[in-house]
């Protein structure tokens, strides 16, 4: 599915500029951040740059490496945007495509983790951890640069990520706040989680270990995984259990938090 990415920024600068008449007070703030901006990826380089700057680190530096980053690497924006309508389509607490840019540290995070992927993979390791330090202090969420992360994702709330090193996270997966996709403690090498597509992951749910959640499953809140995962399939508790068939084929769309135990087919996991 194509993405129209000229469409979305007329639209945010018109939200912007409706803003503007509704609260004068914000004007040059909407003005700074979207409405004098040309296009998408100048305004998100400006907004991740200002965030992520510190004193040691002015922003003008980040926000070249950024707009370095959006033109080497153009596919980069359509991500940004495929994640942006994810949050939109998926979150009932996004209104507004403007609002979301701008105040959902989820997604700016995820954004953060881009930059610092792309760093790590033409081996500028350093500045890519530099990234991800910075990630997690401004935002909370703890990114490894060589995790994998597909597009059209939603990180809802996203206070206390973590995703580890070798990670894989595919196309179109929502992950709620707290959600660790870590390794086991005691492995080397490749360690970390595999997500599939379409999967929902529950607020706090860790999943360790070198394990797959199969396309299309459901993670319920605060579950434990440390065995694979069916496709389609919904595990629950500590440790995970399989309790039943999704009721869709993409939980990850619809975002019902609500877990459906199929007596017949619940089976401890292992």
């Amino acid at each position: 599915m194509g993405i129209d990415i000229k469409n979305i920024w007329s639209m945010m600068t018109s939200e912007a500029a409706n803003e503007c008449v509704r609260d004068p007070d914000l004007r040059i703030f909407l003005e700074q951040h979207i409405i004098n901006h040309d296009d998408f990826s100048s305004s998100l380089a400006m907004l991740l740059s200002v965030k992520l700057g510190s004193k040691h680190f002015p922003p003008l530096v980040l926000q070249g490496l950024f707009v370095d980053f959006y033109r080497e690497f153009p596919a980069a924006v359509e991500y940004a945007v495929f994640d942006l309508v994810a949050t939109k389509e998926r979150d009932p607490a996004a209104v507004h495509y403007f609002e979301i840019m701008l105040f959902m540290k989820g997604y700016h995070a995820l954004q953060a983790y881009r930059l610092s992927h792309w760093l790590w993979q033409h081996g500028r390791k350093t500045m890519a951890y530099f990234i991800q330090n910075r990630m997690s202090e401004v935002f909370a969420v703890d990114i490894h640069p060589a995790a994998v992360i597909g597009k059209g994702i939603l990180l809802d709330h996203a206070t206390s990520l973590v995703i580890g090193e070798t990670a894989v996270v595919e196309d179109n997966v929502s992950i709620l706040h707290e959600v660790t996709l870590g390794g086991t403690g005691k492995e080397t090498g490749d360690r970390h989680p595999k997500v599939k597509k379409s999967v929902m992951i529950g607020a706090g749910a860790k999943i360790l270990g070198n394990v797959i959640i199969g396309e299309g499953a459901k993670v319920g809140a605060g579950s434990v995984v440390l065995d694979d995962v069916p496709p389609h399939y919904t595990v629950v508790g500590v440790p995970a259990q399989i309790v039943g068939k999704t009721e869709v084929q993409e939980p990850s769309l619809e975002m019902n938090q609500q877990v459906v135990t199929t007596a017949k087919e619940g089976q401890t996991k292992g």
